[in-house]
């Protein structure tokens, strides 16, 4: 929402302020109906605790946090402004809090207040098309809680003392794989101690490799800007007469999900990629050198798509730089096959890294993926409200075509520290392409543009 005149900002803030009187006036009406409910609940007392229902405090309302956790994406902000959203909605919710740099800030109490800074229809909307995470992000890694160890009880109890302080009775945690490991040892360990906070995974990442869910918020967006580029690479090598090879290395750790998705051009006519190639088959230098030739007897300019997550025969053993988590930083392996063909072919090569430009780019994600992003979060307050903890909310696909999808819920356990790789009945027999049926799976998570605020030609972005 833009406002285009003072009269229209002040009529819009005042239907702010009367339904905030009105939602003031339910939160009454609401607070004396749960005080009716109480005393006449003892009857009801046994399905109440086996069903884990919230049981509101003397005030009626209690506070919820949130935060963000591993890489970013176009989509991650859009999951917080679904919990925001349905939180706000709540009469039983009283603030809404966002944990900085992810579980960190709930370790440190830095928190801030997001109904104090998300004040209007537009703030709202603004964070939700911004890529990256306001809130900051971490890749902090819980150590497995041990009572025996005063060291991890101390860490585990400065989270359980912020969430007294600030009396927050759920927690959602937007993140890929390791994040949901967060998600899992935190509610295993308020279940140990009695704390009755409700723990919720909201998932994201590029990667689209979290088990459990079709597909992962973030994923579709990147997706769409990877097939975009690739799309307007094919065009530039297309230029000159002379023979050449572009390999792009996309992103993806281990799973060969983003790469693969490359194969949407095909829906509208392109060729290529003429060559792809994922973590998920065996690769070998001499097998690579025997495609590109036999594609460059078909066409003048060969596009080759490559995985960060591929791996030449016999580099198992060289050394490893890791993250907190034990994964490896991946990225090179197109510079390296850059190399393989200079020397075995002496054509004209170039290698792209596509780097972290695929993960943030908003200007060009899916509409289906923000939408969705948003929902996925607000399905989140739903599941806390209704008593769960302990879960990663997920999405389940109904059908292709037309694409129909439903939100649901898994046990954090089975995504924590677990990957879905690409199936392997979509994958072409020679290991350098994917089959048809891919094209359909990626399809729906790319469709549609999402509008975005402009200023002086450049979108504009949400800051705390």
């Amino acid at each position: 929402m833009v406002f285009t005149n003072s009269s229209v900002k002040n009529n819009y803030f005042s239907a702010i302020s009367t339904k905030n009187i009105v939602q003031s006036a339910y939160s009454i009406i609401r607070r004396v109906c749960d005080k009716i409910i109480i005393e006449n609940i003892a009857t009801m007392s046994d399905k109440f605790e086996k069903d884990g229902f919230f049981m509101l405090s003397d005030s009626g309302k209690f506070n919820i946090a949130a935060a963000q956790s591993g890489g970013p994406t176009a989509a991650i902000n859009a999951s917080l402004a679904g919990v925001f959203r349905r939180a706000a909605q709540c009469p039983e919710i009283g603030r809404i809090y966002g944990s900085i740099n992810g579980i960190e800030g709930m370790i440190n109490g830095d928190l801030v207040p997001l109904d104090s800074i998300l004040t209007s229809d537009y703030d709202v909307e603004l964070m939700k098309k911004t890529p990256s995470t306001v809130l900051g992000s971490c890749r902090y890694k819980l150590a497995e809680y041990d009572p025996k160890d005063s060291k991890t009880e101390a860490e585990y109890m400065k989270i359980i003392e912020t969430f007294k302080e600030y009396d927050i009775k759920a927690f959602f945690y937007i993140g890929g794989n390791d994040s949901m490991d967060t998600v899992l040892k935190l509610d295993r360990y308020c279940k140990a101690v009695g704390c009755d906070v409700k723990i919720i995974g909201v998932p994201k990442t590029i990667d689209n490799d979290l088990p459990g869910t079709d597909h992962t918020p973030g994923f579709g967006s990147a997706a769409k800007y990877v097939a975009t580029t690739l799309q307007e690479i094919i065009r530039d090598s297309r230029v000159y007469s002379i023979q050449s090879i572009t390999i792009v290395e996309i992103m993806g750790r281990h799973a060969g999900w983003l790469t693969a998705s490359t194969c949407v051009l095909r829906a509208n006519d392109e060729i290529a990629p003429h060559l792809i190639y994922l973590p998920e088959n065996n690769f070998t230098a001499e097998k690579f050198l025997e495609d590109i030739r036999n594609q460059m007897a078909k066409h003048k300019a060969v596009i080759i798509a490559v995985s960060e997550g591929v791996k030449l025969k016999g580099e198992e053993n060289k050394p490893r730089v890791v993250d907190n988590f034990g994964h490896e930083y991946l990225s090179g392996i197109g510079k390296t096959l850059e190399q393989l063909v200079k020397e075995n072919i002496g054509c004209k090569v170039r290698s792209i890294e596509l780097n972290v430009m695929q993960r943030c780019s908003s200007h060009i994600c899916s509409k289906t993926d923000i939408d969705e992003a948003e929902e996925i979060g607000s399905a989140g307050v739903k599941a806390a409200l209704a008593g769960k903890t302990g879960k990663m909310m997920i999405f389940k696909r109904i059908s292709d075509v037309p694409y129909v999808v439903t939100v649901d819920s898994v046990d954090a356990h089975d995504a924590a520290n677990k990957e879905k790789f690409f199936p392997a009945q979509w994958l072409s027999e020679d290991g350098n392409d994917v089959n048809p049926e891919a094209v359909r799976y990626f399809l729906p998570l790319i469709q549609g543009e999402v509008k975005i605020a402009m200023k002086n030609g450049m979108p504009v972005h949400f800051k705390l």
